[in-house]
């Protein structure tokens, strides 16, 4: 699956769960009604720290992999 489809369908997702509409999500997250609409369609051109806000509201965490993350997670001069 594509990063975007999966974002908008993990945003979608979880708003539906917690019985919220776009609107109420806009709101408890600072953002306006048009952002969500965005997300849950998979625009691409959205700010990573407005995702990140709507992430938190919605209390998904990003989970990054990477065959070299040992090698980040271990070096403390990044």
């Amino acid at each position: 699956m594509n990063n975007k489809k999966e974002i908008s369908q993990i945003v979608k997702t979880h708003r539906k769960k917690s019985g919220l509409t776009q609107k109420e999500l806009a709101d408890l997250s600072g953002v306006g009604k048009t952002v969500i609409f965005d997300i849950e369609n998979g625009k691409e051109t959205i700010r990573f720290s407005t995702l990140m806000k709507i992430l938190n509201t919605l209390n998904i965490k990003i989970s990054f992999q990477s065959p070299l993350m040992s090698d980040i997670n271990g070096n403390t001069d990044y």
